[in-house]
């Protein structure tokens, strides 16, 4: 089996959880408030904005035998450079302000989440990151487009209050395949272990996240 189907196998359990909370479930279908829409923006940019230093630190860290990893970040980095900004446009086209948004903490399930990848890449094995990238990227084509759609038009808000989710539904399918070939392409156990047990702990992560936002139905 190639290692790609091997760690979706691996991790169908995980991805299943994420899939199921609430806040998932009823943002795909166009069920939430504006403030909850607000709130998952939020904690978005929070995340969001490491994205680009983790891949930075990732490549740093990488031992010589995977230079090859290495130039596939390089490639991440150009894709993901200022998408933070992005969600903090989104949050100003929808009514809330977003230099707020900027200046305050993040909540702790985002926190923990953030640390744990930056843990992941200082003190174990930089290639498990690949895991987080799983998770990121395989919800987001699983889920973005239809949620950008159906709140668009639940909430009456404009196109451009949802230029993340529209352009990591549709960017996240070619990436998702990019990123086939490379799990495909690593051979040591060790990486291919780091990189399932990273997604299995960014699922649960990442899922905290959801299950922290408020939960406010549409018309509530």
């Amino acid at each position: 089996m190639a290692f790609y189907d091997e760690l979706i196998a691996a991790t169908e359990a995980e991805r299943n959880d994420l899939l199921s909370i609430p806040f998932i479930r009823m943002g795909a279908a166009g069920e939430l408030s504006l403030q909850s829409y607000l709130a998952f923006l939020g904690q978005a940019y929070h995340h969001v904005k490491h994205t680009v230093p983790l891949l930075m630190a990732t490549g740093g860290r990488l031992p010589e035998r995977l230079e090859w990893l290495r130039e596939a970040i390089g490639e991440y980095i150009e894709e993901e450079m200022g998408h933070q900004e992005w969600i903090l446009n989104d949050i100003a086209a929808a009514g809330g302000d977003k230099e707020a948004v900027r200046a305050e903490t993040p909540m702790a399930a985002t926190e923990l989440m953030v640390a744990y990848a930056y843990d992941t890449v200082y003190r174990n094995n930089p290639a498990g990151f690949f895991g987080m990238v799983l998770v990121l990227e395989g919800t987001s084509v699983a889920l973005a487009t239809s949620a950008a759609g159906n709140i668009e038009q639940s909430l009456g808000l404009p196109k451009t209050a949802f230029s993340y989710l529209n352009s990591h539904g549709s960017l996240d399918v070619g990436h998702v395949d990019f990123y086939e070939g490379l799990m495909n392409r690593l051979d040591e156990a060790a990486d291919k272990q780091a990189v399932i047990h990273c997604a299995k702990m960014f699922y649960k992560l990442y899922g905290d996240i959801f299950r922290s936002l408020p939960l406010i139905r549409l018309g509530e």
